[in-house]
C-alpha cells in the first residue's frame, strides 16, 4: 500500500461494505485503494453500477414527490386566498351598525355610500371569480398530468368552494339590488353571471375526465330564488292534442318550490305551467286552466313525476315515483297545445320568454325532462320511474345537453338516474 494511508484504505473498505449491505442484502468486503484527494463514499459508489442506477431512480422519485407536494400546497393556498377575498368583499359591502343620523359609531356619515359600495362590491366579486377561473385552469392542467387521489380530492374541494361562493355572490347581488334607491348594476351582475357559468362548465369538463359524459346524464341546479337564473330549450314544441311530460325533481324549498318549467306561446304566457307557489299545492296549468296535483315532494329527496293529458274532455293523470296519485277531467278540454312557443326551466313566464318573478322561481334540482305527444301507459311510466331498460326518451322534447341552454348562474352536474337518487 505504498503512497497511500492505511487509514484511508480501511475507511474505503467500510464505505463500500456499508453501501452493499444497504442495497443488496448479501454482502462481501471489497477493498479498493483511493487517493487522498478523492471523497471515499463517492469513489465507492462510482464503482457499483446497480447502486448508481438505484440512486438515480431515488432522486427522480424524490423530485416527483416534491413537485406534487408543491402543487398541493399551492392549491390549498388558493382556496385559503379565495376564502379571504370573499370575506373582505362581504365586510366591504356590509356597513357597521349605524347610529342616529346614519352614522357609524366612529362618526363617519354613511348616507351616501350605498350606491358606490354596491358597485365596488360587485367589481371585487368579479375580480375574485376571475382569479378563481385562473386557478381552476391550473388545476385542470394538474389533473390532466396527474390522475391521482390527491388531484381528485383537490378538485372536489375546489368544486365545493365554488358552489358556496356562487350562493354567497348571488345572495349579495339580490340584497344589494333590493335596497331602496339602488341604481341598476346590470353590467357588473352580467359579468359575474358569465364567469359563474364559465366556471361550472369547466368543472363539468373536469368531472367528465377522459371519458365523455353521455348527453342525457346531467341535472340542472337552481340554488336561489332570482328573476334571472333559468334554463331554456333550444327547440320549441309542435301542436299537440295529447301529451305526457315526465321529469326527476329534488327540492326542499319552502314555502313552495316554485316553477320547474313553463311553456309560453304568442298571446298566452301560461300555455303549460307546473308550479308550486307559496303555501298552495302544486298546480298544472293548460291555457290558464288549473288542476291541483296531489304531489308531496319538497322533502329534499329525488322524485319522479309524470303528468298525462288528452284533449278530449281534458282528462289528466298525475304519477309520483311510478304510482298514480290523482286524476281528473275538464282541464282545458278541446284546446290543442299551440306550437312555436318558448320552454323555460326554473321560471314562470309572464311574457314570451321573459317577465320572470323571483317569488315564482324554482329552487332545487331537476333532470330528465322529457315530453311525448301522446299519453303514456302506466307501465311505461313505471319503467321510467324505476330506470327499467325499457325506458325511453321523449319524441317531442328529449333531455340532452344540446337541447338546453343555461343562464344567470344555473348549473349542470352529472346525474345518473336511480344510482344518484337520495
Amino acid at each position: 500500500m505504498e503512497g497511500f494511508s492505511w487509514k484511508l484504505f480501511l475507511l474505503s473498505c467500510l464505505c463500500a461494505a456499508e453501501g452493499s449491505a444497504q442495497d443488496f442484502g448479501q454482502t462481501q468486503f471489497i477493498c479498493t485503494s483511493v487517493p487522498k484527494d478523492v471523497d471515499l463514499c463517492t469513489a465507492a459508489m462510482q464503482n457499483s453500477g446497480p447502486a448508481e442506477d438505484l440512486k438515480t431512480t431515488i432522486i427522480q422519485l424524490r423530485e416527483t414527490v416534491l413537485q406534487q407536494k408543491e402543487t398541493i400546497v399551492n392549491q390549498k393556498e388558493t382556496i385559503k386566498e379565495l376564502t379571504s377575498k370573499l370575506s373582505r368583499c362581504e365586510s366591504q359591502s356590509l356597513p357597521a351598525a349605524a347610529g342616529p343620523g346614519g352614522k357609524r359609531p366612529g362618526g363617519k356619515n354613511t348616507m351616501g355610500d350605498v350606491s358606490r359600495g354596491t358597485a365596488d362590491t360587485l367589481a371585487q366579486l368579479g375580480q375574485t371569480l376571475q382569479s378563481l377561473k385562473q386557478r381552476l385552469e391550473n388545476l385542470e392542467q394538474y389533473s390532466r398530468g396527474n390522475n391521482s387521489v390527491q388531484a381528485n380530492s383537490l378538485k372536489d374541494l375546489l368544486q365545493n368552494k365554488i358552489d358556496d361562493m356562487e350562493k354567497q355572490v348571488l345572495s349579495r347581488v339580490n340584497i344589494e339590488e333590493s335596497k331602496p334607491g339602488h341604481r341598476n348594476e346590470s353590467d357588473q351582475r352580467n359579468k359575474v353571471e358569465t364567469t359563474l357559468s364559465s366556471l361550472h362548465d369547466r368543472i363539468s369538463d373536469l368531472e367528465k375526465g377522459k371519458e365523455t359524459r353521455p348527453a342525457d346524464r346531467f341535472q340542472l341546479t337552481f340554488p336561489l330564488r332570482t328573476n334571472y337564473m333559468y334554463a331554456k330549450a333550444t327547440r320549441t314544441l309542435p301542436e299537440m292534442y295529447s301529451f305526457s311530460v315526465c321529469l326527476w325533481i329534488k327540492s326542499s324549498a319552502s314555502p313552495g318550490l316554485g316553477t320547474p318549467f313553463s311553456y309560453a306561446v304568442p298571446g298566452q304566457a301560461n300555455e303549460l305551467v307546473l308550479i308550486e307557489w307559496g303555501n298552495n299545492p302544486m298546480e298544472f296549468l293548460i291555457n290558464d286552466k288549473v288542476a291541483k296535483l296531489p304531489f308531496s315532494i319538497n322533502d329534499g329527496k329525488w322524485h319522479h313525476l309524470c303528468i298525462t293529458w288528452t284533449i278530449r274532455d281534458g282528462i289528466w293523470e298525475a304519477f309520483q315515483d311510478g304510482v298514480k296519485q290523482g286524476h281528473g277531467e275538464n282541464l282545458a278540454p278541446y284546446h290543442p297545445i299551440k306550437a312555436d312557443g318558448v320552454l323555460v326551466l326554473g321560471q314562470e313566464q309572464d311574457s314570451l320568454g321573459g317577465g320572470f318573478d323571483a317569488t315564482q322561481a324554482y329552487v332545487g334540482e331537476l333532470a330528465h325532462l322529457n315530453i311525448w305527444n301522446r299519453k303514456l301507459s302506466a307501465t311505461e311510466i313505471a319503467n321510467l320511474a324505476n330506470c327499467n331498460s325499457k325506458a325511453f326518451v321523449g319524441n317531442v322534447f328529449s333531455w340532452t345537453e344540446s337541447n338546453i341552454e343555461i343562464f344567470g348562474g344555473a348549473t349542470k352536474w352529472t346525474f345518473e338516474p336511480c344510482s344518484s337518487i337520495n
